[in-house]
C-alpha cells in the first residue's frame, strides 16, 4: 500500500496517508491508456468540417464545348473536379468521431494513470485547499509552496467556487473533481495535486 505524505497550503508536512493499493498502486497499462487517451481526444472533434461536391457548386450547367471535332478533351461541365472553381473530389463531409470505451477499460486506465503519477512523484496531497476571497495569488503562492509543476491538475473533493476561479487565470493550470477527472487531463500534466478529500471521495467511488 503506497503512503504519501499530506503537507498544508505553506507546504509544511502534516501528516501521511495511504493510499488504496486498487487505485494508486496498480500495473500501469500502457495500451489501455493509449486507447483511453484516443477515445477522448476523437470525442473532442465537432466532425463538422464540409466541402461542396460538383453536384453542390453553382453553375456548370452548359456543356463547355460540343464533344467531338475540337481537338480538346472531351468536358460535360465546368463544375467538374479538374475544373478550377469545381466541385471537391472525395473531401470530408460531416461525420462523428464519437468512440465508447467499456466501464472496465476506462476504469482500467483511471487506475494506470493514478499509480504512473505516484510511481513518478508526480503526485501532491493537500490537508485542504481553501480560499476566503478570489485571489489568484494566493493560490499562485500554493502551488510554488507545495512544489507544484508548471503543467498542474488540481483535484477539489466538490464545487468550490472561490477555490476554482482563483486558480483560472494561472496559466498551465486545469480545475478538476472526482467525478470530472479524466485520463487524458492526469497524463497531461507535470503534477497532480489532490485535496485529501478528494483522494478519500476517489478511494470510496472506485475502491
Amino acid at each position: 500500500m503506497p503512503n504519501i505524505k499530506v503537507v498544508n497550503m505553506t507546504g509544511a508536512q502534516v501528516g501521511e496517508i495511504a493510499l488504496s493499493d486498487v487505485i494508486f498502486g496498480a500495473e500501469v497499462n500502457e495500451a489501455v491508456l493509449h486507447a483511453a487517451v484516443r477515445a477522448y481526444l476523437l470525442n473532442q472533434r465537432q466532425g463538422t468540417q464540409s466541402t461542396l461536391t460538383r453536384s453542390e457548386v453553382s453553375g456548370g450547367g452548359k456543356k463547355p464545348w460540343k464533344q467531338k471535332g475540337t481537338g480538346r478533351a472531351r468536358q460535360g461541365s465546368t463544375r467538374s473536379p479538374q475544373w478550377t472553381h469545381g466541385g471537391i473530389a472525395l473531401g470530408p463531409k460531416p461525420r462523428s468521431y464519437r468512440t465508447k470505451l467499456n466501464k472496465k477499460v476506462k476504469q482500467i486506465a483511471m487506475f494506470s494513470a493514478l499509480s504512473s503519477k505516484v510511481a513518478s512523484n508526480e503526485m501532491i496531497v493537500v490537508d485542504a485547499i481553501v480560499a476566503n476571497e478570489y485571489k489568484t495569488k494566493v493560490m499562485v503562492e500554493m502551488l510554488a509552496n507545495i512544489g507544484a509543476g508548471k503543467k498542474s491538475l488540481v483535484v477539489l473533493d466538490g464545487a468550490n467556487p472561490m477555490v476554482a476561479k482563483s486558480l483560472a487565470n494561472i496559466a498551465g493550470v486545469k480545475v478538476a473533481y472526482t467525478n470530472t477527472l479524466n485520463v487524458y487531463d492526469i497524463l497531461n500534466c507535470n503534477t497532480i495535486v489532490f485535496a485529501q478529500g478528494a483522494v478519500t471521495k476517489l478511494e470510496e467511488v472506485y475502491a
